[in-house]
């Protein structure tokens, strides 16, 4: 059985080698959406290739892992992102546990065709405090579909402790331009 301290550091390793690859945050041309699936995308993201989302830096989680139907990003809730009761706030959970939700929507979906939250439901089990270094949000598709897609998330410490999961709707919809099957 691996230790929580064991785990946090493969973690942290993991984070560090994918840091060694990412470009500057910013928005990916709308050019270089149209000819990608959107796991070419995530792994585009991830290899380097395309730069990730400006939410990730304002909240400090990035993506770690996007393979078809599951995503895992990883959060390191700081200071910043402290509620007046000196534990993370909620807001932070749901951001975190959105983006997991609706990549792990993403990377199923084919050229062209994009997606938006229509629901999110978010339970918090337990506070998160400064102490926790870092978190993951594992999301996982239930299903997709032509025009609707769901998926569920877990937010958890490397000591296997569930802090919060989610569920999310999303519509899913052609890109402006795209020609209609």
């Amino acid at each position: 059985m691996t230790s929580p301290q064991d785990t946090l550091a493969t973690w942290l390793a993991e984070e560090a080698a994918v840091r060694a690859r990412l470009l500057p945050v910013g928005i990916t041309p709308f050019n270089e959406v149209l000819p990608r699936t959107g796991l070419q995308l995530m792994q585009g993201m991830l290899n380097g290739e395309l730069p990730p989302s400006p939410i990730g830096r304002t909240m400090d989680f990035i993506l770690i892992e996007a393979r078809e139907g599951h995503v895992v990003f990883q959060g390191a809730p700081s200071d910043a992102h402290l509620n007046p009761m000196g534990s993370v706030h909620g807001g932070w959970f749901a951001t975190l546990l959105d983006s997991a939700l609706g990549c792990a929507v993403h990377t199923l979906l084919p050229q062209g065709r994009a997606y938006t939250t229509t629901d999110l439901s978010v339970k918090m089990l337990k506070a998160i405090t400064p102490k926790v270094q870092r978190v993951r949000a594992i999301g996982e598709i239930i299903h997709c579909g032509r025009q609707v897609a769901s998926a569920q998330a877990r937010l958890v410490g490397p000591d296997g402790t569930l802090y919060a999961h989610a569920t999310t709707t999303c519509f899913v919809f052609d890109l402006p331009g795209q020609p209609k099957p």
